[in-house]
């Protein structure tokens, strides 16, 4: 009886954890490949949160789509320019 009760535990902290990647990850790509502006607040937030590799294809996604823009979002800048 002792295992099951260790184990359930480790199952819920998994299902959250999955279903909090899964939501965050999800509102990231609606952000860069669906939102009508890059200075979504948390859209911009999570990007700028993301590790190098996913925030450079953030940021690419979002130039390709908003780079006539002066300003860039949080996250994509470097000295007030586009990354």
């Amino acid at each position: 009886m002792k295992t099951k009760q260790t184990k359930r535990p480790a199952y819920i902290r998994l299902t959250i954890l999955t279903m909090l990647t899964l939501a965050i990850g999800g509102k990231w790509y609606v952000y860069v490949a669906h939102a009508d502006s890059p200075f979504d607040d948390v859209g911009s937030s999570i990007n700028a949160m993301m590790p190098g590799p996913i925030n450079r294809v953030g940021c690419e996604l979002l130039r390709k789509r908003f780079g006539n823009l002066p300003i860039p979002p949080r996250g994509c800048e470097a000295a007030g320019r586009w990354t």
